[in-house]
């Protein structure tokens, strides 16, 4: 019996989920860590702590469902997306990884504008330019850390370290590459035009594969680490985003997910590159070149969630689905901004703070969390909106990451977006679309979409849209989209005037 191993590297986790060919989760294991913010607006992750991270989890995946080393046919990966990780000549880290989240480099976001001009951004990089990603990123360490700077002579995405800690080898996938500002989308390489004008080395930059392309072995070395046997092999995996979609079956034109993870996201499959003239959305290449998919994405999901229960010494959260479930929708006329660390789609402004709204003395703690989960998914709705004028569309959405394991969330979402959800019966989607993507790099599953067939499952029910709740959802929908607008001044004010130094 083959199985093969999915490891997914997430901004406050790292997880590794191994299954065989039917799809039956053989050993699951997680490990916590979280990132650094040594200054307000900083994000940062040592990748010696993910490879740590991952020694612990691929052991502890194979202990828990009793396997060695040989039994592992494959091994990809899934990774938080746009972070810079650094290597110097010695593929040691030159400094910490800068996360997506990280909002640093709004002096370079302007300098980066200003090279390129609006006309030119639309042409060749597709996307928004926004902080967090990975060449703003890399142009803030050559203005305020020149002696890092100097070191360097690989860059790479997050997962693709723990590849080069395995292999020996820098590599990385298109559909990762793509997400950096640096890629060329519609050719699928790196685009000469972008690095020469902005002064980077296209050398520095990896060799890219399709997400199921073996791109080495795992060495000696690295076997010696984590248990698996040398000569195991490595395949070349994604971000996180593409991963999530193949775990939760999502390969076609027509399907749609909504992930509701640390961030959150709205990903419609498409079979060309869709250019969004307000560039207000991402598109990426997917798991292979000629594949394609639109996304919109909130910076503030379920790290909305987490934020206000943190406040609180101790969260049960089957209580906490009792208490929202009493709660009508609307929260007692209570709207949550959710925009606690800036917001992307359609705002794309890293300098917005959120807001409770319409507080009363009848508010208690159920209607402020029922107002963070519609805060949330009223911003999801706005990014399945900016989708649908691009021409995108599906019937039903699946949705997926901690959003989906609170039934409650899931009625509020459907009558949101006003469409029937399906739930993937599984937790670990990236890790699963890994591990999918493993089983198709060893040869057992000819190509992704017979790796789906055969090991993606879906939960027995169905959330359908409630008409009457939908209605009264569009009528705090509209005043949530107005709020917002009469606000955003004040909110970006505030937020600045939090991040001066006293």
């Amino acid at each position: 019996m083959g199985c093969y191993m999915g490891v997914d590297l997430g901004t406050s986790s790292m997880k590794t989920i191994i299954i065989d060919e039917s799809g039956r989760v053989l050993g699951i294991d997680s490990e916590s860590y979280q990132f650094a913010s040594p200054f307000n607006n900083y994000a940062e992750q040592e990748p010696e702590d993910w490879w740590k991270a991952c020694v612990m989890t691929i052991r502890g995946a194979m202990q828990k469902g009793g396997l060695k080393g040989d039994d592992i046919k494959g091994i990809s990966f899934s990774g938080q997306m746009h972070g810079l990780v650094t290597l110097d000549k010695d593929l040691k880290s030159v400094r910490p990884t800068i996360l997506h989240c990280d909002a640093r480099s709004i002096k370079q976001i302007d300098e980066i504008k200003e090279l390129f001009g609006e006309k030119k951004i639309r042409e060749l990089m597709m996307n928004p330019v926004y902080t967090g990603f990975l060449l703003p990123s890399l142009l803030w360490v050559r203005e305020n850390e020149p002696e890092n700077f100097e070191k360097i002579s690989h860059v790479c995405l997050p997962k693709d370290y723990l590849k080069v800690k395995l292999t020996g080898d820098v590599t990385s996938d298109y559909a990762d590459a793509s997400a950096t500002l640096a890629f060329d989308i519609k050719n699928g390489r790196w685009s000469n035009e972008i690095l020469e004008k902005i002064g980077f080395p296209i050398e520095w930059f990896p060799e890219c594969y399709e997400t199921c392309d073996v791109v080495g072995t795992v060495t000696r070395e690295a076997a010696e680490e984590t248990g698996l046997s040398p000569g195991t092999p490595v395949i070349a995996g994604g971000g996180d985003q593409v991963m999530q979609q193949i775990g939760n079956g999502i390969t076609k034109v027509g399907q749609a997910s909504a992930n509701i993870g640390t961030s959150g996201q709205v990903s419609f499959q498409s079979s060309s590159p869709i250019l969004n003239p307000r560039l207000s959305t991402n598109t990426f290449i997917g798991y292979k070149k000629d594949h394609w998919f639109t996304m919109g994405a909130i910076m503030n999901a379920g790290l909305c969630f987490k934020w206000f229960n943190s406040i609180f010494e101790k969260v049960d959260y089957e209580e906490l689905n009792t208490d929202i479930s009493k709660v009508s929708p609307g929260s007692g006329g209570v709207i949550f901004l959710p925009y606690l660390n800036g917001e992307r789609t359609p705002h794309l402004d890293p300098n917005l703070s959120g807001a409770f709204i319409g507080v009363n003395l009848r508010t208690g703690k159920p209607q402020l969390e029922r107002a963070v989960m519609e805060g949330v998914s009223f911003a999801m709705n706005q990014c399945i909106e900016v989708c649908e004028e691009l021409g995108l569309h599906a019937d039903t959405i699946i949705a997926s990451g901690g959003g989906s394991h609170s039934i409650p969330w899931l009625h509020i979402q459907s009558d949101i977006y006003n469409r029937p959800l399906k739930v993937a019966d599984t937790d670990e989607q990236a890790g699963l679309g890994a591990a999918i993507a493993a089983g198709v790099g060893a040869g057992t599953f000819c190509d992704i979409d017979e790796g789906c067939e055969r090991v993606v499952r879906y939960k027995d029910f169905e959330i359908l849209p409630d008409a009457k709740n939908h209605e009264i959802y569009m009528e705090y929908y509209q005043i949530y989209k107005e709020a917002f607008h009469r606000c955003c001044e004040t909110l970006h004010e505030v937020t600045l005037l939090g991040r001066k130094k006293r």
